[in-house]
């Protein structure tokens, strides 16, 4: 309830995926409030958002208009300082875990001045919004980009509540909460009952519900053919290009960069997938005592934001090698989903081929092979650690993560710790009754949810299978949209009215 007595106020957060903007509509009909949106956006779906009346919102704003940095001024930089105090926040690690600030992005070279100015524009436009809406709760998806990572902090940081959708490793299940890494008041997890299950029946819930194999199946039946590529390379030729002056995330986007890119990128991945093929072992003895690591895609923001100091992986796969015992080898696995972004430098390859005591698995490598036959499982913050406890082997992490309760999985707190980490985890038991009422814990605070084929199915409807996001949307496409996926979008609205009442009554109980 609203301190002042009227209505609550929620402010939702709206991306290209839309998944948000159709969980306000069907939110509105069954919890009365007052209702606001942030939409991050390009500049084609701008005029539906202007004209709809889907959503009655009291007032939206566009994040990319209100922070247009186009106009350089020199940042303040004492203003940026009090902030990073004020929030007990580090600016400087969420900019250059930034995906288009740095590493990552080949269309424009950000200078320090350029990202300062941005933060300080995203912090003035995020401070307005907090003073005028006073926001009861903030509905978002989970941050993959810095600046909604920095409001949601700034949420945390008030007396807004965060409520968040995200995945909990088990796939075809969401997660309603402050924090991908954290479950809102949950009891600790020997107060849940043990469900008695052998790792045989464990192993065979986790082939029914692998993420891996969800989003695999999902890209399969999903392949965007030549026809839709061509269709957006035409699209994009012929288009005017408005964002790369008015969103940061396409500076520098030029046609002519744009092509010269693919054309560069398709012949690197041809030249990549070749050194692979040779190179990456596809065989090999599994009957020697090895560590698995399973490297991560390095865009994912399990490295970017929840493992902010560990994104570099060859240093830490390096630094792995230099810990384990004399008399294990470390076996170290490309992602699969790699392929995504056009697998890695051969030369990344090359730096981790020279290692003594690492072996570099072929992607195609069986993963649960891989977990049946290893000692231990070192990752930096993926779903392996978690899937490695199914298959009786206890893990490490570096960085955050929600299973991080089951007492079979380390977080490394100083790296200067890792060889004792190491040597403790290889003599650490997994209990199957930890694992079943884990699963009994995430069973109580997810719901079932099949969010990659939802979200899957707005990008075939209205992106074109996500070639291209930057799209004029109808009104007719979106009321049709709602009208045939009405149950999907009331099972979100019901799920979060839940979570509404669930802060509510913690609330209420502990004032």
């Amino acid at each position: 309830m609203n301190v002042s007595g009227g209505k609550e106020k929620i402010l939702v957060w709206i991306g290209a995926e839309l998944v948000h903007y159709f969980l306000a509509h069907g939110l509105q009909k069954k919890h009365d409030a007052e209702y606001y949106a942030i939409i991050d956006i390009t500049n084609k779906p701008k005029k539906f958002f202007l004209e709809q009346n889907f959503v009655k919102f009291e007032k939206i704003w566009f994040y990319h208009d209100e922070i247009n940095n186009s106009n350089i001024k020199k940042p303040d930089a004492e203003f940026l300082g009090e902030f990073e105090k004020s929030q007990n926040v580090n600016l400087w690690n969420l900019a250059l875990n930034e995906r288009i600030f740095y590493r990552f992005f080949d269309y424009h070279k950000f200078s320090d001045q350029e990202i300062m100015k941005i933060e300080e524009n995203s912090i003035k436009f995020f401070q307005r919004v907090m003073d005028e809406v006073k926001p009861d709760y903030f509905l978002t998806k989970q941050p993959s980009f810095h600046h909604l990572e920095l409001f949601r902090i700034m949420c945390e940081n008030s007396n807004c509540k965060v409520i968040m959708m995200s995945f909990p490793k088990i796939a075809y299940r969401m997660l309603i909460s402050k924090n991908v890494t954290e479950l809102d008041y949950t009891k600790k997890l020997n107060e849940y009952p043990v469900v008695k299950k052998s790792f045989q029946e464990l192993q065979d819930y986790l082939n029914q519900h692998s993420s891996f194999v969800q989003l695999e199946n999902y890209y399969k039946n999903n392949n965007k053919g030549i026809g839709s590529q061509f269709s957006a390379l035409t699209n994009f030729l012929f288009s005017e290009n408005l964002n790369i002056k008015s969103n940061y995330n396409y500076y520098g986007r030029t046609k002519y960069k744009v092509i010269s890119s693919l054309v560069k990128d398709k012949k690197k991945r041809k030249m990549r997938e070749k050194f692979m093929d040779k190179n990456l072992l596809q065989k090999i003895d599994l009957n020697e005592h090895f560590i698995y690591f399973p490297m991560s895609t390095d865009l994912e923001r399990h490295l970017l934001i929840d493992s902010p100091y560990y994104t570099n992986q060859i240093e830490v796969i390096r630094n792995v090698a230099k810990s384990i015992p004399i008399n294990y080898l470390l076996y170290v696995k490309e992602n699969p989903s790699n392929i995504t972004r056009d697998w890695r430098e051969i030369s990344q390859y090359e730096e981790l081929l020279d290692i003594p005591n690492v072996r570099i698995l072929h992607p195609e490598f069986s993963n649960a092979e891989l977990l049946k036959n290893c000692d231990l499982v070192i990752s930096i913050a993926g779903s392996s650690s978690f899937e490695a406890a199914f298959y009786e082997k206890p893990s490490i992490v570096f960085g955050e993560v929600l299973y991080s309760g089951l007492p079979s999985v380390t977080k490394v707190k100083n790296i200067e710790d890792l060889s004792k980490n190491i040597r403790d985890s290889l003599k650490e038991k997994v209990h199957s009754d930890d694992l079943s009422r884990y699963l009994e814990l995430l069973k109580e605070n997810t719901f079932e949810f099949d969010m990659v084929k939802f979200s899957g199915l707005i990008a075939k409807i209205f992106y074109k299978d996500e070639t291209t996001v930057d799209v004029e949307i109808n009104e007719t496409q979106i009321g049709k949209f709602i009208e045939d996926n009405t149950n999907l979008i009331d099972i979100l609205a019901v799920e979060h009215v839940k979570k509404i009442k669930q802060h509510n009554r913690f609330k209420n109980n502990s004032s």
